[in-house]
């Protein structure tokens, strides 16, 4: 047996010791996901112990709770593609390993801005991470049906993780101080680095040439400048302040000299040429919409809950947690309905599904209606989840097998913006259909209608000033004006579900399944050529 021929049997047996144990790869790979999940929402429930601790100013508080998601979408490109050149377990370790560091400096952090140093940290663990779990999934599940259930499972722990942050946060408060929400990673991450540097296959692109170093800061600072910019917009700043307006030039900018860029390199750290590609584009596009039309209503949903029907937040978590089950539940299926429908009736019923949902929740009004509120955010968990499962599905499906790790980075900024954008977008029609109603309040002057109109929770505040008979004639007005709002931004998220509806219908109309060959990893029959000496 020739050298070579040995050399492609090793590799083979190599592959497939991977493949044996591919289901336990998807656990680990599933409680590093768990982790920057529940990071990303598991602080919210401790700003007021963190307030009360270390005394941040009003910027340095907003930055502590914003860094992490702003530095994570930031760097998603830069280590993705990074990965997919060094090795997809060597960065996703290094992230694990940065994330328990982090993680402790977060915990015992003296004050305010060294824990908006541990924040971006634990930013940067999380962009190193979040690509690497979805790409090695694209490598140790090369046969589409299988990869499809992990895809499925993979994104139910998403959303378990987003659920479970906030009671995770208020359990470890009411007992302990609030630097054990972060302690929590620091077991998990002792166990999860050891067993992934055993159990992770390793794998990369076998694409030539050096890394575009230029290019993935380019991408870094664009990204890190629209999505800041993006983030002053949905907190409500004008849109003319020199800190909202430079950061989204710059950034966009500096991202289409990035595309340009990667357009004219002979080895571009990003092919562009995946967006050629039907079902990519589109899937990248759906994924935006779809976030687009939901995260703003779902922020809009949970002051519904507290500030209209006074539900504790503890009971507001729990009237959403049914759209985490459906979620969850519709993740499980998802390998399923695409096997049997296809991405693009999949992705098409996700979206018409989610469209209804928001639809028929329209019928909310001043008082209390549990069951409808079940009933919409059952079919809305289910539907967002079903369109999302389908877009990253065929999204990932379609990218070589190369660029997975640069095809998951371009999945996750899509998220990551679609999010953002959403919050800004819907917040503006929230703004603009509920302000109106305050400005003729008998009795309330032109200044207290003005600051009432900013947002409910403002109104509320004014109405208690006022008092008597005018303050509670506020109170009534902006609770009313609210719902008005709440029903116009449920229209427009519709319209833009529907939108996304037709969009889908450029996905392929049948699940193309098979086996494909691992990167780096010859086949028997290219391994049992002889090799010709130049």
């Amino acid at each position: 047996m020739s050298g070579t021929t040995t050399a492609a049997v090793r590799l083979r047996r190599r592959a497939a010791g991977a493949g044996a144990n591919r289901w336990v790869v998807l656990v680990v790979l599933c409680v590093s996901l768990l982790l920057v999940a529940l990071d990303a929402t598991v602080l919210h429930v401790a700003v007021p112990a963190v307030t009360e601790d270390l005394r941040p100013g009003a910027i340095e508080l907003l930055w502590i709770v914003d860094i992490y998601p702003l530095v994570c979408a930031s760097l998603l490109i830069l280590f993705g593609t990074l990965g997919d050149r060094i090795g997809r377990r060597r960065v996703l370790l290094l992230g694990y390993a940065l994330f328990g560091v982090a993680s402790a400096v977060a915990a015992f952090a003296p004050s305010a801005g060294i824990l908006i140093l541990a924040r971006a940290l634990l930013g940067v663990g999380g962009a190193m991470i979040m690509p690497a779990t979805l790409s090695l999934l694209r490598q140790v599940f090369p046969d589409r049906r299988e990869r499809a259930l992990a895809i499925g499972i993979w994104s139910a722990v998403a959303a378990v993780g987003a659920a479970v942050g906030p009671l995770l946060g208020g359990f470890l408060l009411e007992h302990f101080w609030w630097g054990a929400v972060f302690l929590v990673n620091i077991p998990l991450m002792l166990v999860s680095l050891p067993i992934g540097r055993i159990l992770l296959p390793e794998s990369r692109s076998d694409g030539e040439g050096p890394w575009d170093v230029t290019g993935a800061l380019m991408a870094a600072v664009g990204l890190f400048g629209v999505v800041f910019g993006v983030k002053r917009l949905g907190g409500g700043e004008p849109a003319a302040s020199p800190l909202t307006l430079a950061p989204l030039l710059v950034g966009a900018v500096l991202l289409v000299l990035f595309v340009r860029r990667q357009g004219r390199r002979r080895h571009p750290l990003v092919d562009l040429g995946m967006f050629r590609r039907p079902a990519f584009s589109t899937s990248v596009g759906c994924i935006v919409l779809a976030m687009l039309a939901l995260v703003g209503l779902e922020l809009i949903a949970a002051q519904y809950l507290q500030l209209v029907l006074g539900l504790s937040p503890l009971r507001t978590g729990l009237r959403l947690l049914p759209l985490t089950v459906a979620a969850m539940a519709a993740g499980l299926a998802g390998a399923r309905m695409l096997r049997r429908f296809g991405p693009r009736r999949m992705v098409c019923f996700g979206f018409c599904l989610t469209a209804a949902a928001v639809v028929t929740l329209t019928a909310m009004g001043g008082t209390d209606d549990a069951p409808l509120l079940l009933a919409g955010f059952v079919l809305l968990g289910f539907g967002l989840e079903t369109t999302l499962f389908g877009a990253y599905e065929s999204m990932l499906s379609e990218a070589p097998a190369g660029q997975a790790g640069g095809a998951a980075a371009i999945g996750e900024t899509s998220y990551q913006l679609g999010a953002g954008i959403g919050i800004a977008l819907l917040g503006s029609v929230m703004n603009a259909a509920y302000a109106p109603g305050l400005a003729a309040v008998p009795g309330v002057p032109s200044g207290a209608s003005a600051q009432a109109g900013h947002s409910l929770g403002e109104a509320y505040q004014v109405a208690g000033r006022l008092g008597g008979a005018t303050g509670a004639a506020l109170r009534r007005a902006a609770r009313d004006s609210f719902v008005h709002g709440l029903h116009v931004t449920l229209l427009v998220s519709a319209g833009l579900l529907l939108l996304g509806a037709v969009m889908a219908l450029r996905l392929p109309r049948t699940m193309t399944c098979g086996e494909e060959p691992l990167a780096g990893v010859p086949s028997p029959r290219e391994a049992e050529k002889p090799r010709v000496s130049a």
